[in-house]
């Protein structure tokens, strides 16, 4: 027999290769599991016994032959890692990375929110400092003491002096004038021991080159964060301008008022649907008291509504809320004449709504004494209707020759119908029916002498005037045939056209019918002076509707063909007692003109030329046209004037 012995410690050194050492924990054990040589990590039983939750690791083992059962050599892998259940160093650096990233992410929020705040806060001081630079009021802070802890660039840009030449000083303050040191001593103390005036103080203010300002100051307490007053604020307003415009405005107010008091005419102000009287002058209370009743009175009487109308099914506002501010202006003033008997006077009253100051609707009636000028109106209101008769009475006695000679006629005819009429019957020559041919042409030159007779009674006849609607063409008729008579007598051919379907003039017939007689006999004598041909002795009247200065007239047009009228002439055409004539008054024109503009309308007159020579002139007015009711229009006469030549 052979016996070897091997030293089991040798056998695993130099049996084992390295690299399965380190991979593996190599152990060569007995039959009964002891350890003889190698590495050993616990057994599985002993790692499933002290941690359950840890994985089985890889184990092999295997006898050494020949050795038979007595000698195993055990192989074990070694574990990394218990799992990531059962490693305890795992929770750890989890719970430390996670405390690591959450202290990071709260270090993040906090410095970004600390900045966000810092941002604000830099933007909020920015502004307030801004605030403050721009700020027109002063701004002083003083502590419970008196002294100064605090000026803004306002308060240093209206005294002159810098922040570092106030702040911490003590009274007297170097803004203070030397004269108003005392009062401002005085004020501070009040100011310091909590006395306060809401309204604020008005002082004076040195500036640092010893000029003076009005400034207004207002005191506040200085409460801190806590709630606790740690001094006083003062705002200062300079109120030197304001001053000045205040004081201008009690001068422009007393001297509107020294006007109102000194003017002609009574002025009152009251609210609509109150009895208060807002304003009254002088005149007023000389009049009327102190009331308002003689303001009411005038509104009355004038026609003009207490109150403006207005639809308040359509709108909202009260009739006696007040119109709309800007309302108030278009609405025009109203004017009447009217009588008091109490003062015996006539007085003019205009109305007129308008805007209180203190936004109340209020009613001025403006009344004015016209006593002396509705006198001088009737006066001269009868002194012009007895220049218009006069004028008529002349024109008829300039005309008398031509009216004698056209009467001339149908009474010549007259008798020398009866005298052929009286011999025939002495005769008894004459017939029925010749003797009533005879009689009926007798008749009709009566009839004729009667009809002119006519026209000169109603034409000289004396009346007030009378402004009815009246037809163009029958007026026209009425001046032709009165006219034509004077024309015969110069041996001018008289051309009229009157247009059709002229509208109603409210006019006074005998008044225009006059005009356009004077202006007929100008035209032919005018004619007649300057020796025309027979072919040339034409005078044209033309009737036509117009439309001027944007209203629809009717237009009267008288041309004749003389030598028209010289520069000088035309300068005094219508002035008063100017004549061309030798033995003229100078009233025709003037008067002619003041008729045309009683009835609101214009007269002109114009040179017509062939080249450079003067052919004739030209004389026309216009009459603007008016409503005519219907009640007055269905009355009017028929015309008896047919349109043409």
């Amino acid at each position: 027999m052979l016996l070897a012995e091997y030293s089991v410690d040798g056998l695993y050194r130099y049996g084992v290769p390295t690299e399965v050492t380190s991979r593996y924990a190599i152990s060569l054990q007995d039959a009964q599991g002891r350890l003889l040589a190698g590495t050993t990590i616990p057994t599985q039983q002993t790692v499933k016994n002290l941690l359950p939750w840890a994985h089985p690791t890889n184990e092999y083992a295997m006898p050494v032959s020949p050795v038979g059962s007595t000698l195993v050599v055990r192989g074990q892998a070694y574990r990394a890692s218990l799992g990531v259940i059962g490693s305890g160093l795992f929770w750890l650096v989890s719970a430390l990375s996670v405390m690591t990233a959450w202290m990071l992410i709260a270090n993040w929020r906090h410095t970004r929110r600390r900045v966000q705040a810092q941002q604000a806060l830099m933007s909020e001081t920015t502004f307030r400092r801004a605030m403050e630079n721009s700020m027109l009021t002063g701004m002083r802070a003083m502590d419970l003491q008196g002294r100064i802890t605090y000026v803004n660039a306002a308060f240093c840009q209206m005294t002159g002096w810098a922040e570092s030449d106030l702040v911490g000083r003590t009274a007297p303050f170097p803004y203070w004038p030397e004269n108003d040191r005392d009062q401002l001593h005085s004020l501070l103390g009040e100011e310091l021991s909590g006395k306060t005036t809401p309204g604020g103080i008005q002082v004076r203010v040195k500036r640092r080159d010893n000029t003076l300002f009005d400034a207004r100051l207002y005191v506040s307490p200085l409460i801190d964060a806590v709630g606790k007053q740690t001094g006083w604020m003062t705002s200062m307003t300079d109120i030197t301008e304001p001053n000045r415009v205040r004081e201008q405005l009690s001068a422009s107010h007393e001297r509107f008022t020294t006007v109102l008091e000194a003017l002609d005419a009574s002025i009152s102000v009251a609210p609509l649907g109150s009895d208060e009287l807002l304003f009254a002058n002088k005149l007023y209370r000389q009049w009327f008291g102190t009331q308002t009743g003689g303001h009411l009175q005038l509104v009355a009487q004038a026609g003009v509504p207490s109150s403006p109308t207005n639809d308040e099914s359509t709108d909202s506002v009260d009739s006696f809320a007040g119109l709309p501010t800007n309302a108030l202006p278009d609405t025009e003033t109203e004017s009447a004449e009217i009588f008091i008997a109490e003062l015996n006077k006539w007085l003019e009253v205009r109305t007129r709504y308008l805007s209180w100051v203190d936004g109340r609707l209020a009613q001025m009636v403006i009344a004015t004494d016209i006593s002396s000028r509705r006198l001088a109106e009737e006066q001269a209101s009868s002194q012009t209707e007895r220049a218009q008769t006069a004028s008529r009475l002349i024109t008829m006695g300039e005309m008398a020759s031509s009216v004698a000679h056209e009467l001339n006629q149908p009474l010549t005819a007259i008798n020398n119908y009866c005298n052929g009429m009286v011999s025939r019957i002495k005769a008894q020559q004459i017939t029925e029916e010749d003797l009533l041919g005879a009689l009926e042409k007798t008749a009709k030159q009566a009839q004729r002498a009667g009809q002119i007779i006519h026209r000169i009674r109603s034409f000289v006849k004396r009346s007030e005037p009378n402004r009815t609607p009246s037809e163009v063409v029958l007026m026209v008729s009425e001046a032709v045939e009165l006219a034509e008579i004077e024309l015969r007598r110069f041996n001018v051919r008289l051309n009229h056209y009157v247009a059709a379907r002229l509208p109603l003039l409210m006019v006074d017939p005998i008044l225009i019918e006059q005009v356009l007689i004077n202006l007929l006999r100008n035209a032919a004598e005018s004619i007649d002076m300057a020796l025309r041909q027979t072919s040339q002795r034409i005078v044209e009247l033309r009737v036509v509707p117009k439309v001027i200065e944007d209203k629809q007239v009717v237009e009267f047009a008288v041309q004749d063909t003389g030598n028209g009228l010289a520069p000088e002439v035309m300068a005094r055409l219508y002035e008063a007692f100017y004549s061309t004539k030798a033995d003229g008054m100078g009233i025709g024109l003037s008067l002619c003109r003041s008729i045309v503009e009683s009835h609101l309308g214009r007269m002109s007159a114009e040179n017509l030329y062939n080249g450079d020579d003067v052919s004739g002139c030209r004389f026309s007015f216009w009459i603007p046209v008016s409503e005519v009711p219907p009640s007055l229009a269905r009355h009017q006469r028929p015309s008896n004037l047919n349109s043409g030549h």
